[in-house]
């Protein structure tokens, strides 16, 4: 059953690309972790030196206004990727469900192939 082999095979792949994908998910989401706590040590640093801690305020650096949005941004793109990884892990779920179903199928095809062979070896002996 060469058809079988060839299916585990591709479950196989398929699995493992899952895995693949969640783990670049997860890079990513530590990624804008690391950057969104630097961002957050600079505007703390920024506002310490200026002397203003208020938004509003008209003498608010720029760089400390600019930097909150960046790390804004980066929070929302995480939020994001943890819908994707979400997503992803589920998907890798079913897949591997489907991996477990054909090495199922597989080995009890194979099974039936031995039983097969072994009588036909004992009516030629």
């Amino acid at each position: 059953m060469k058809s079988r082999e060839n299916l585990v095979r591709l479950k196989q792949f398929q699995v493992s690309e899952k895995r693949r994908q969640l783990m670049q998910l997860d890079m990513m989401i530590a990624e804008f972790d690391r950057m969104a706590t630097e961002l957050e040590l600079q505007i703390e640093a920024e506002e310490k030196k200026a002397g203003i801690t208020d938004i509003n305020h008209f003498a608010y650096p720029t760089f400390a206004k600019a930097a909150r949005l960046r790390r804004d941004n980066l929070k929302n793109s995480k939020s994001d990727l943890m819908q994707q990884r979400a997503a992803a892990e589920s998907l890798l779920d079913e897949a591997e469900a489907e991996l477990s179903k054909a090495e199922l199928l597989e080995s009890r095809d194979g099974k039936t192939r031995d039983v097969a062979a072994t009588g036909r070896s004992a009516m030629i002996g």
